[in-house]
């Protein structure tokens, strides 16, 4: 009876151990699952919460970046002093003897490129006193788009007058008086203005009139 009672005694605890043990391994052990669920939500917020060097953050930095340096190295409009503004007669003119048309050429004199766009404000002037001028009437004529200058680049506009008819002072078809001006001031919007010499003899023109090109990039005739 009493080894028998032993041995019924030691089966019974061999079996609560194998119990213990299977119950242990079994998922849903309160250690097991605690490691689980603190592993598996750290591991997918990682990248999240390290935006800055994640593959997406690093997405979000550099479209920043390269925002900010867009920005940051936009081209300007060119000032009237990074430009050398000359002047010239257009080969292509109205028939007289007056100016006809000019051709405005800006040089762009700084290291770095710069804009220009638009249609120009054009006054006549005398040779030193550009602020004492008489504006002129300009019609646009073309569209206008922007041009860039690099270091060094250049950019062209055309005048056409109402034309000088006859010889010696000549005279206007209009019954006005002819009008020579030494220089013309010229201006393009935000770029301020330049004041110009034709590289050959004196604006002449009639009636206080004429048309003028955008900026263009090519030069005209």
């Amino acid at each position: 009876m009493q080894k028998s009672s032993i041995r019924r005694a030691a089966m019974a605890m061999a079996a609560l151990s194998a119990t213990l043990v299977m119950t242990a391994c079994q998922p849903g052990n309160a250690d097991s699952g605690s490691d689980v669920s603190s592993q598996t939500p750290t591991a997918t917020a990682s990248p999240i919460s390290s935006g800055s060097t994640g593959t997406s953050g690093s997405t979000g930095s550099t479209g920043s970046t390269e925002a900010s340096g867009r920005a940051g190295t936009s081209v300007k409009t060119c000032a009237a002093a990074s430009l050398k503004a000359s002047a010239y007669q257009a080969a292509d003119r109205p028939q007289g003897t007056g100016t006809g048309a000019a051709i405005v050429q800006f040089t762009n004199t700084t290291a770095k490129a710069c804009v220009l766009q638009g249609h120009p404000t054009v006054a006549g002037a005398a040779n030193g006193s550009p602020e004492l001028n008489v504006p002129l009437q300009v019609t646009p004529v073309g569209s206008a788009s922007p041009v860039k200058l690099a270091p060094g680049g250049q950019a062209w506009l055309k005048l056409t007058f109402v034309q000088v008819q006859g010889e010696g002072d000549g005279y206007c078809k209009s019954g006005s008086a002819p009008v020579i001006y030494p220089t013309m001031v010229i201006g393009l919007p935000g770029a301020g203005a330049n004041q110009v010499a034709l590289d050959d003899g004196q604006f002449a023109e009639c009636d206080g009139t004429l048309t003028a090109t955008a900026v263009t990039a090519t030069k005209p005739s």
